[in-house]
């Protein structure tokens, strides 16, 4: 399973009038975990960014004035999420900013929900916790994820922490799960009869890789469930004897 979570800076939060998006950062996940690619543009808007939205993400009319148009990065950027699900946090706020792009370009490339299936994390979390704060820091700090390093708002920090947060928050949905390409086998014997291998088994022990990468999905559990992760403790070593006394 391919997936994108990807996130964007404008020039002001209504696109009806005429805003533009500055910032698209774009984060891969395959088979649920973070593939290293990364897609990561300024734009320039071709108009001044609003001083509120400024001073959410920082980003000066200065500082984009070099920066390309979207429509010199549009081929790359449609190139990257082609086929993968997107996920995005209040997804019709990016989703609504790239189609209204999209739709300047007029080069019949149409909406980005007719291209990609879209996840809303706004609303999935909403549901998985009603009634709470659910902007992006409070996912944060609610599941664990680290996000001292985000001083400002910026599309490739913001699409990073949220990849985190997705996962934490689906980690029971499917994070067990084993890839389609893996087929499991039984021999059974006639009558009840026990059918002895052909060869010896062979033991296959994980690599180091493997026992880390292990660990960290564990740790994911573990923050994503209240009452903590029940395979944790099945891993947990038996106490000694001497150690229940203590």
């Amino acid at each position: 399973m391919r997936q994108v979570v990807f996130d964007t800076e404008t020039t002001g939060l209504e696109v009806h009038k005429g805003h533009r998006l500055i910032e698209i950062g774009c984060v891969e996940l395959l088979e649920r975990r973070q593939s290293g690619r990364t897609f990561h543009c300024y734009l320039n808007p071709g108009r001044p960014v609003d001083e509120g939205a400024r001073a959410v993400h920082g980003i000066s009319d200065e500082f984009l004035a070099d920066k390309p148009r979207f429509a010199e990065v549009a081929a790359e950027f449609l190139a990257f999420i082609d086929g993968a699900e997107l996920i995005a946090h209040n997804a019709s706020f990016d989703v609504g900013f790239i189609d209204a792009e999209l739709a300047l370009l007029d080069a019949g490339l149409g909406r980005l929900r007719d291209r990609n299936a879209v996840l809303d994390t706004l609303a999935l979390a909403r549901e998985k916790y009603p009634g709470q704060q659910n902007s992006l820091n409070a996912l944060c700090k609610r599941l664990g994820v680290s996000n001292s390093h985000r001083e400002l708002h910026g599309a490739l920090v913001d699409a990073d922490l949220l990849a985190d947060v997705y996962l934490a928050m689906t980690a029971g949905q499917g994070a067990l799960g084993f890839g389609s390409d893996v087929v499991v086998e039984t021999r059974r014997g006639l009558a009840g009869a026990s059918v002895r291998p052909s060869a010896p088994l062979r033991v296959l022990r994980a690599s180091p890789a493997e026992l880390e990468a292990h660990a960290g999905r564990l740790a994911a559990i573990a923050r994503a469930c209240k009452s903590g992760s029940v395979w944790a403790r099945l891993e947990a070593p038996e106490p000694l004897a001497g150690d229940a006394a203590m």
